[in-house]
């Protein structure tokens, strides 16, 4: 007898939510010279999610946590201690598929972007959680660790279709496989009808690769919010507009083009060595009626804001100072990782 097939879906980020996983900087993580700096934010995002939905925080000191967490919902919040390297729980967070419609987390190897980082603690976060029952009884694991795959390289639209970039899913110090095998692996576990691949587009300063999380985003409607640089000073000119160029030529999977909306280039920011940080408008979150944007004490901050809500023109826009995430090359998007409703 045949197999029956089995239908795979990858919600869209915008689809309803569960909770969202944060990961907490400590004093072992690179962190630890600004740590109350980045306590702040990390606070911020707390208390935006905590009003909508659960929230998950993984930390060393679940004690040293709440005391930092003022007028924050700890009622809706799960605190989990496991050790971690970093607090980039995009990465090392466990990503979930619906299989005939039942929640099933992947437990992808996540190797610090390609071997630039130390992993090893926070590649066993996700599986420390399920053996914790964190994530529930209705929900089912899977180890992939045989797979290096890390959240902000792939973008969802809840229909089939896959968004990422070649530079990163394609870096041999990842899997090593040709295009035609990852498109093979990520078909086969997501369920896929396509795969739009971005070969342009970058940012300075960025350690992931490219991930896509940073430069283009998908949203509700067949729109797809990206980062536009019209300044053709800016080192990020050429390579933004043949970007734009590739976003263009995407057909969503009933043949038409995609409603493209820009988010303005931010601000070059730079440290204290003089070399620029990745800050970006498209690393933005959605969570239960909210979309949580970083902010960079920029004018420009406004104008990413007012592109945000004509893609999600029925949830709330909130504003989130990320100046210090960026210090140690990521935003805002990358320190969640969102797990949807059974």
């Amino acid at each position: 007898m045949d197999k029956i097939p089995r239908h795979i879906v990858v919600p869209a980020e915008w689809a309803e939510q569960d909770f969202v996983q944060l990961t907490c900087p400590h004093a072992d993580t690179d962190w630890a010279y600004m740590l109350d700096e980045v306590n702040a934010c990390f606070a911020n995002i707390a208390r935006e999610i905590a009003k909508r939905e659960k929230l998950l925080i993984v930390c060393q000191n679940e004690k040293e946590v709440k005391a930092l967490l003022k007028d924050v919902e700890l009622k809706n919040i799960i605190f989990a201690e496991l050790p971690s390297n970093d607090a980039w729980a995009r990465d090392h967070g466990g990503i979930t598929v619906f299989i005939d419609g039942r929640p099933l987390v992947y437990d992808f190897a996540f190797n610090g972007w390609g071997l630039k980082f130390a992993a090893n603690h926070d590649n066993q976060i996700t599986r420390r959680l399920f053996e914790k029952g964190v994530f529930g009884s209705g929900i089912q694991y899977k180890d992939c660790l045989d797979i290096v795959l890390e959240g902000g390289s792939i973008e969802s639209d809840g229909k089939g279709t896959l968004l990422t970039t070649a530079q990163c899913l394609l870096a041999p110090n990842r899997n090593n496989k040709t295009k035609e095998e990852i498109e093979t692996v990520l078909t086969a576990l997501f369920g896929l009808k396509q795969i739009l691949w971005l070969h342009h587009g970058y940012l300075a300063g960025d350690d992931t690769d490219s991930h896509v999380d940073t430069l283009a985003r998908f949203c509700p409607g067949d729109t797809i919010a990206y980062v536009q640089c019209g300044d053709e000073k800016d080192e990020h000119y050429d390579e933004l507009r043949k970007m734009e160029e590739e976003l263009r030529r995407f057909r969503t999977l009933d043949g038409r083009p995609y409603r493209l909306l820009p988010l303005p280039m931010a601000d070059a920011v730079y440290d204290e060595n003089g070399g620029r940080l990745p800050a970006t408008y498209a690393n933005f979150l959605v969570i239960n009626n909210a979309v949580l944007t970083p902010a960079y004490n920029s004018p420009k901050d406004e104008r990413a804001k007012r592109q945000l809500e004509k893609a999600f023109p029925e949830r709330e826009i909130v504003s989130i100072d990320c100046r210090s995430l960026i210090k140690q090359h990521g935003s805002l998007h990358c320190v969640t990782m969102q797990y949807p409703a059974p």
